[in-house]
């Protein structure tokens, strides 16, 4: 009966292993396209600033913030 036991507790861990291997890489792809949205986000975030800055302050302003990037 050992024999047969062996077999069996080897293919759940198999199985458990793998379920959690899938979960894991689920996980990671669902956290990178968060962070792809989040860089989104971001990029949006910048250029509606810049065009607010543009609105507010004139062209001048926008020269200053794009000539100060570097400093960030």
């Amino acid at each position: 009966m050992s024999e047969e036991e062996i077999p069996i507790a080897e293919s759940k861990s198999n199985t458990r292993t793998e379920r959690f291997a899938q979960w894991l890489m689920s996980r990671e792809e669902r956290r990178q396209e968060k962070e792809s949205n989040l860089e989104g986000l971001i990029r949006l975030n910048v250029l509606v600033s810049f065009l607010t800055l543009g609105l507010v302050g004139g062209f001048e302003a926008v020269q200053l913030g794009i000539s100060l990037i570097p400093y960030l």
